[in-house]
């Protein structure tokens, strides 16, 4: 099976390429032989689940000149094994995510892992956390699959994105490709040989994103995704100053907001159905609501964005590429600097209603982005009923997750405060 455009710039894209997505239960563990047995069921026909990276020589014995100078394609050597799939985590939950963001998972059998996490943190007696590579699985995969685990899965609902436009053409596909090429600015890492990975986990109150939502006050309100997107701008400000303090530069600083491209006509598809927008973070912007407002202003462009993305440039690059490698490796080479995306944003929600795991409730989803190059930070944010939990994935200094989570929490609970009326 052939890799996706998608697949293959994730692969050479120089990164651990590590993601997960942890359900959090309340009440008892389950059995490892109940999982596995659950896992099988459900998983065992999916054919993604049991694809394996083929680096081979081709029929004639030779070598074609693909990635890493061989063929690469996806093969389906057998059904996985959920004895080797399915394992008991020997730590909790934080500190699994620290242990996985940086280690790839190589090797002969396909390349995601299911952890039964006992003593879960965050209101839970255990969790269900799923790795997996982003070149095999993207977010909303890890979601859809970790849904159809559950005691009754909620069939996916139709994707309230329409199918891309026809009159997204070259002008538009022209404006797009300047915005996707434009120089930013890389976060000021003092040393870049003391980069390190760091991980932090933090819950924010339902009662503070729901009024930090209300934010503007004179506004439509907020989205999840807008309001990150303003938290992070506001959480670089205060740890860095503004942006024009950093290096003397003009360039703004962009995030990666990943976009699901399935359609109604695909919303359970597994793989990696999705796209990346560059957005310029609004951290030069004096005041919290009005970095908000600059954030979702920025946003609002991202659909159509997207859609250019999916319409034109996707097919485009799917037709280019079958001529050599290279057209990959020009894709991504851009993206392996830190200056082009310094950082990247991503909201997710828990489809569907309250679930069940063997009878254990749901209390909240936790989610891994995956670790960039040097320099980079990853913010995931998910939810799951009223429970709210961020994710930092940071490769800068020592322990610089924790403060960065710790100024996005800031950030929505100074919204939240102005707009709760004083007594």
């Amino acid at each position: 099976m052939r890799l996706s455009c998608a697949d293959e710039m994730l692969l050479l894209n120089g990164c651990p390429g590590v993601i997960g997505l942890a359900a959090v239960f309340s009440g008892e563990q389950p059995g490892l032989e109940q999982v596995r047995a659950r896992v099988a069921e459900r998983w065992t026909g999916l054919e993604r689940m049991n694809c394996v990276l083929d680096r081979a020589p081709d029929d004639a014995g030779t070598r074609r000149r693909g990635l890493f100078g061989r063929r690469v394609r996806w093969v389906v050597p057998g059904p996985f094994d959920p004895a080797v799939h399915v394992t008991l985590a020997e730590s909790k939950l934080d500190d699994l995510w620290a242990h996985s963001v940086d280690r790839p998972l190589d090797g002969d059998v396909p390349p995601w892992r299911l952890f039964v996490v006992p003593d879960a943190a965050d209101g839970g007696g255990f969790a269900l956390a799923l790795v997996a590579q982003h070149a095999l699985l993207d977010g909303r995969s890890l979601a859809t699959l970790m849904r159809s685990l559950m005691d009754i899965p909620v069939a996916a609902r139709d994707s309230a994105r329409p199918m891309p436009l026809a009159r997204t053409g070259l002008r538009a596909a022209g404006r797009e490709l300047r915005a996707m090429t434009a120089v930013g600015q890389a976060l000021p890492l003092r040393s870049p040989s003391r980069a390190r990975p760091s991980v932090a986990v933090c819950e924010l109150s339902a009662h503070t994103v729901r009024s930090a939502r209300r934010q503007p006050a004179d506004g439509r309100g907020a989205t999840l995704n807008e309001l990150l997107v303003g938290a992070v701008a506001g959480a670089l400000r205060a740890e860095y100053g503004p942006v024009r303090e950093w290096r003397q530069r003009a360039e703004p600083v962009y995030t990666a907001v990943p976009c699901d491209l399935r359609t109604r006509t695909n919303p359970r598809e597994l793989g990696n159905t999705l796209t990346v927008v560059r957005v310029p973070l609004p951290v030069d912007v004096d005041g919290c609501v009005a970095r908000l407002r600059a954030g979702q202003a920025a946003m609002a462009t991202v659909p159509d964005r997207a859609a250019v993305h999916a319409g034109v440039l996707f097919p485009v690059a799917e037709a280019v590429r079958r001529t050599g490698p290279w057209v990959t490796r020009l894709l991504t080479g851009r993206g392996r600097r830190s200056c082009f995306a310094a950082t990247a944003t991503t909201a997710m929600k828990w489809p569907g209603g309250p679930s069940t795991f063997e009878g254990s409730g749901l209390v909240r989803t936790v989610g891994l982005p995956p670790l960039q190059h040097p320099g980079t930070v990853s913010f995931a944010l998910a939810q799951a009923g009223d429970a709210f939990t961020l994710t930092v994935v940071c490769h800068l200094g020592p322990d610089e997750a924790g403060r960065l989570a710790d100024a996005v929490v800031t950030e929505f609970e100074t919204w939240a405060r102005a707009a709760t009326p004083s007594q």
